[in-house]
C-alpha cells in the first residue's frame, strides 16, 4: 500500500535521476532525440507544434517564440542548462517514463519535479497545464492547474515502497485538454531517499586556528524514523564535488584533527540500517560542515593603484615596500602577516558612455554603453549603481533615471561619471471632445498625434471603417456611444484615446394642422413630413372621423412626398369641412417605432 506524504520535511539522499536536469550544452537544442517522453514526438525546430517537446537551454533565443510564451532559461545556475519544454497535445500523454530499480523496502522516498507555466502572466484564456505524478500507472499526487505566475515551482510527493518492494515505474503525465495554452517547462526530475533532518551542528564554519586543538564534529538526527541508525562518515578533497568515506568512522561523532591550514568537508550518510547503507538508494546525506583552520603565517602580495592602501589590522600601507604585522583575527587567532606591497602610478582613465533613450515613455529599454576604456591596467570592471561587467559593457533594460557609472582597473584606479537617461515626451493621440448630437446628425472623427504613426485601430470596428490614411467617413450614430483610436508610433509606442458622442433622440417629424383638397396641386393632401435620415419611413396612416369611424388608411407611405397621404376622400367623395384624427406609426433611424396622433382641419372650397 503506498503511504501519502509532503515533500521531505527531512533530509534527501543522492538523485536516482542522474540526467533529470537533463544535462548542459552550449546548443540552444539538444540534438537528437533523447527518446525520453513516451507520448510525445521531438521537434528539431522551435517552437515546438502541439505534441511534441524539445530540450533547450534558453527559449528566449528562439527567433519564433510565440509572443504568449516566455523567454526563459531552466531552474539552475548554469547559463547552459537544459530544460524540458513542452507544447501540449490535444490528449494526455506522457512527459517522463523510468523504472527504477535496486530499492529498499519499507523506505520512504520522494518524487518530484520543478515545472513553470510558459505562458505569460497577462495573457488570458489559456489552458492550464496539470501534471500528474504516477507510480506502477496509478496516479498518485496531482498538481492541479499550474499558474501563470512566471516562477518556477516545485511539486511532488513521498510514499513508502511496500515490503518486498525494490522496483517501481515512475511517471511524469499532462492530464489537461490540448487547444490553446497547455504549454509547459519541465525541470530537475527528481527521485531521491527520504530521511529524517540529519545535521551537524551548528551549521556555520567551525573556525579553528593552526596552532589549536583538535575538535569534534556530532551528528544529530532529528525524528524516530530510523529506531537504529546506522552512520558513515566522509570528507570530501574537492569542496564537496566527491566524498570518500573515513574508514571506522560510523558512530555519532567524528573527530577533526587535522591542524594544517585549509578549508576541511565533512558530511555522513544515514540510513535505518548497515545493510541500507551500503545502497545510495536507500541512504540519506547529512548537510555539509565546513571546518576552517585558520593559517599561523599569511605571506600576501598585492598591487594597489596610487591613492589606494592596504590595512592589516590598525596599519594601512600605501607605499611600495615589504612590511611585517602581527595581529589577533576576529576568530581569536594569533597571525603574522608578511605584505609585499607595489604601488603604481594612476594613469588618468578615460572611457567613452554613450546612453539610448528608453523608446517610448517609462519604457524599461533604455541603455549605457561604456566603451574605449583606456590609461589604465586592464582588465577593466564596470560598474553601473549595482550592476557591473568587465571590459567594454552594455547595460540595458533601464528606465530613465540616474546613473552613477564607475570604471576600475585591476589595481583599483578609478573612473567616475553620472549618466542621466530622460524619458521621451508621452506619444499621445487626440481624437477630440466629447459631443452632443441629435439622432440622425453626421459626425467625422480626426485626430492628432505627436509622433508618425505605424498603425491606427478604431473602436468599435464594426461602426468606424478606417480608410487608408485613417480619416474615417461620416457616421450616423444611433445611439450614444463610445469610439476609441488605439495608436501605435513608429517606435512601437502606444495611446489611447476616446470620447463619447451623445445621441439625443429628437424626432423630427412634422403634420399639417390644415390641408386643401380642392385639386390645385397645393397642399391637397394630407401626409407625414420629417428630416432624413432621422425618420426612416412611415409604416402607418389612419384617419378618423369626430365619431371614431375610420375615413383612410395607408401602409409604407414615402416620406415628404405630397403626391401620397389621404387625399380627403371617403368612399371616393370629398368628405364635409371639419377637423378630423389622424394616427400614424413612424419608424426612425434608430429603429424605434413611435406612434403619434393628433387633429387636421379639412377645407374644401368646392
Amino acid at each position: 500500500m503506498w503511504s501519502h506524504a509532503q515533500v521531505c520535511t527531512g533530509n534527501l539522499g543522492d538523485n536516482i535521476f542522474e540526467a533529470g536536469d537533463f544535462g548542459a550544452g552550449a546548443a540552444n537544442i539538444l540534438l537528437p532525440d533523447p527518446n525520453i517522453a513516451p507520448g510525445y514526438g521531438y521537434s528539431n525546430s522551435t517552437p515546438p507544434p502541439d505534441g511534441l517537446y524539445v530540450i533547450t537551454n534558453n527559449t528566449g533565443e528562439w527567433a519564433r517564440l510565440y509572443p504568449t510564451w516566455l523567454g526563459i532559461r531552466d531552474n539552475s545556475d548554469d547559463p547552459n542548462g537544459y530544460m524540458m519544454v513542452v507544447n501540449a497535445s490535444f490528449s494526455k500523454g506522457v512527459f517522463y517514463e523510468q523504472i527504477v530499480t535496486g530499492l529498499c523496502e519499507n523506505t520512504l522516498y520522494e518524487f518530484s519535479a520543478d515545472v513553470i507555466n510558459l505562458i505569460r502572466q497577462s495573457v488570458s484564456g489559456h489552458i492550464r497545464p496539470d501534471v500528474h505524478f504516477l507510480i506502477n500507472d496509478e496516479t498518485k499526487y496531482m498538481t492541479g492547474e499550474i499558474p501563470q505566475s512566471e516562477k518556477w515551482n516545485t511539486y511532488g510527493f513521498t510514499f513508502i515502497t511496500g515490503a518486498g518492494e525494490t522496483s517501481v515505474k515512475l511517471t511524469l503525465r499532462n492530464n489537461a485538454p490540448g487547444g490553446i495554452g497547455n504549454d509547459l517547462a519541465l525541470d530537475n526530475i527528481s527521485f531521491r531517499p527520504c530521511g529524517p533532518e540529519a545535521l551537524i551542528l551548528p551549521t556555520d564554519i567551525a573556525n579553528i586556528c593552526e596552532d589549536g586543538k583538535p575538535i569534534e564534529l556530532l551528528a544529530t538526527v532529528v525524528g524516530n524514523q530510523y529506531p537504529n541508525p546506522a552512520f558513515q562518515w566522509q570528507r570530501s578533497p574537492d569542496e564537496g564535488l566527491t566524498w570518500e568515506n573515513i574508514a571506522g568512522e560510523n558512530d555519532k561523532s567524528t573527530p577533526h584533527t587535522e591542524l594544517a591550514s585549509g578549508f576541511y568537508y565533512y558530511r555522513y550518510l544515514l540510513s535505518g540500517s548497515s545493510d541500507n547503507l551500503d545502497n545510495s538508494k536507500c541512504r540519506v546525506n547529512s548537510n555539509i560542515k565546513i571546518v576552517r583552520v585558520v593559517p599561523k603565517f599569511y605571506n600576501i602580495i598585492d598591487t594597489l593603484c596610487d591613492g589606494l592602501s592596504y590595512e592589516v589590522g590598525s596599519s594601512k600601507y600605501g607605499q611600495t615596500g615589504i612590511y611585517t604585522d602581527s595581529l589577533i583575527s576576529s576568530l581569536g587567532c594569533d597571525s603574522i602577516v608578511t605584505l609585499n606591497l607595489t604601488i603604481l602610478p594612476d594613469k588618468g582613465i578615460e572611457a567613452l558612455v554613450s546612453t539610448t533613450p528608453p523608446s517610448c515613455y517609462d519604457y524599461q529599454d533604455a541603455s549605457i554603453r561604456v566603451s574605449q576604456v583606456n590609461n589604465g591596467y586592464p582588465p577593466y570592471r564596470v560598474i553601473l549603481n549595482d550592476l557591473q561587467t568587465f571590459d567594454e559593457a552594455i547595460f540595458s533594460g533601464l528606465g530613465a533615471n540616474d546613473y552613477y557609472v564607475r570604471v576600475e582597473d585591476r589595481y583599483g584606479c578609478q573612473w567616475e561619471r553620472e549618466v542621466n537617461i530622460e524619458n521621451p515626451p508621452i506619444f499621445v493621440i487626440d481624437i477630440g471632445q466629447d459631443t452632443t448630437i441629435e439622432l440622425g446628425e453626421a459626425i467625422s472623427l480626426d485626430f492628432q498625434t505627436n509622433y508618425p504613426l505605424k498603425n491606427l485601430e478604431w473602436l468599435p470596428k464594426e461602426t468606424v471603417v478606417c480608410t487608408p490614411n485613417c480619416l474615417t467617413q461620416p457616421l450616423l450614430p444611433i445611439s450614444t456611444q463610445t469610439y476609441k483610436a488605439i495608436a501605435v508610433s513608429e517606435n512601437g509606442c502606444e495611446a489611447l484615446d476616446s470620447i463619447v458622442v451623445t445621441v439625443l433622440a429628437v424626432r423630427k417629424v412634422y403634420f399639417p394642422n390644415v390641408f386643401s383638397p380642392n385639386y390645385d396641386d397645393e397642399n391637397d393632401r394630407f401626409t407625414v413630413f420629417g428630416d432624413t435620415p432621422n425618420v426612416h419611413r412611415v409604416l402607418a396612416l389612419k384617419i378618423f372621423d369626430r365619431w371614431g369611424n375610420q375615413l383612410y388608411a395607408q401602409t409604407d407611405i414615402p416620406l415628404n412626398d405630397e403626391q401620397q397621404g389621404w387625399d380627403g376622400t371617403f368612399k371616393g367623395a370629398i368628405v364635409a369641412n371639419g377637423v378630423y384624427t389622424f394616427v400614424t406609426e413612424i419608424l426612425f433611424l434608430d429603429e424605434q417605432v413611435v406612434q403619434f396622433s393628433g387633429d387636421v382641419l379639412l377645407i374644401s372650397n368646392e
